[in-house]
């Protein structure tokens, strides 16, 4: 049995299938063909904070795949309040084929992992971001034709969906840069991993978005304030300022340069609206890949339980 909490987790050759599966069932779709591959199989849905593209995409890959979900909110049983997180875990996994959460703290998924009888998929927690992560490679190999050379530049704050980003990176060959004012890069324990797990990877930290972008082909932002960080949003404004994605970076990166995004967006902000609405996003393209992203992994996954 696997568990799929961060993109450490797996390997560049699975990293590999699960693409090529993603490829395989997007097509299929658009030919309408929906093949019940997991007839019979239910996926928990277990979130502690809102969400569009991560329940909805889940919801539905489900249902395509002949499949099921329960989605359970934090007033459904309060995990780690009303009863411990391993006893969560244990209930649950009695229930269903696989478990996808979606937490504050990166240590209650791993604490349900520990606990589960199923695979568990982390769908967002404090420290990696990996469900996005997987539909942005699909998204920059569809938009590119491949990934290995390429260069990502995050300009923004290096959270959870930057570090995934980057071990994404580094396991498929791509430069990651990110451009991010001082002391909001890169921890030192992830950094440790990082070159563990992918020695090879081209990572660099830049805290000049105009310098970085200038061999650019992919430009990726995020929202400067994230879930559970309210109390930090006027200081982080501040600090953030300079590292807006708009018309004026963008003329410094090459002109192939793609805009991308994992949403929601604070218009005007991180990104602005021409930007991220002009005819170098694929933002768009990004959300819906997250569902064929999310269909090919729990085929994986549930083909390895």
């Amino acid at each position: 049995m696997r568990h799929f909490l961060s993109l450490f987790d797996v390997d560049a050759n699975e990293l590999n299938e699960i693409l090529d599966e993603a490829i395989r069932l997007k097509t299929d779709l658009k030919k309408g063909h929906r093949p019940p591959i997991l007839a019979g199989r239910v996926l928990g849905l277990i979130f502690e904070k809102p969400s569009l593209r991560t329940r909805a995409s889940f919801e539905a890959g489900m249902a395509q795949l002949g499949g099921s979900s329960i989605f359970l909110s934090s007033a459904d049983g309060s995990m780690g309040k009303r009863e411990p997180v391993a006893d969560f875990a244990r209930t649950l996994s009695g229930y269903v084929d696989a478990v996808v959460l979606r937490t504050f703290k990166h240590a209650t998924v791993e604490e349900f992992a520990a606990n589960s009888g199923v695979p568990v998929i982390n769908g967002l927690s404090d420290a990696y971001h990996p469900c996005q992560a997987l539909a942005d490679l699909l998204t920059i190999q569809e938009v590119f034709g491949a990934l290995r050379g390429k260069t990502l530049v995050f300009v923004g704050d290096g959270n959870n969906v930057a570090r995934s980003m980057a071990v994404g990176c580094g396991h498929f060959g791509l430069r990651f840069i990110l451009a991010a004012p001082q002391g909001y890069g890169f921890d030192d324990e992830f950094m440790r991993t990082f070159r563990r797990v992918a020695p090879k990877g081209e990572l660099v930290v830049n805290g000049e978005p105009a310098h970085a972008v200038g061999e650019a082909d992919v430009i990726y932002t995020d929202v400067w304030t994230s879930m559970g960080q309210e109390a930090e949003a006027d200081e982080r404004r501040r600090k953030f300022a300079p590292f807006q994605v708009n018309e004026k970076l963008l003329e410094l990166a090459p002109r192939h340069a793609r805009v991308m995004h994992c949403l929601p967006a604070v218009r005007g902000e991180e990104v602005s609206e021409t930007v991220l609405d002009g005819d170098r996003s694929i933002v768009f393209q990004q959300a819906e890949n997250r569902m064929h992203a999310q269909k090919a992994l729990l085929t994986w996954l549930m083909g390895k339980a």
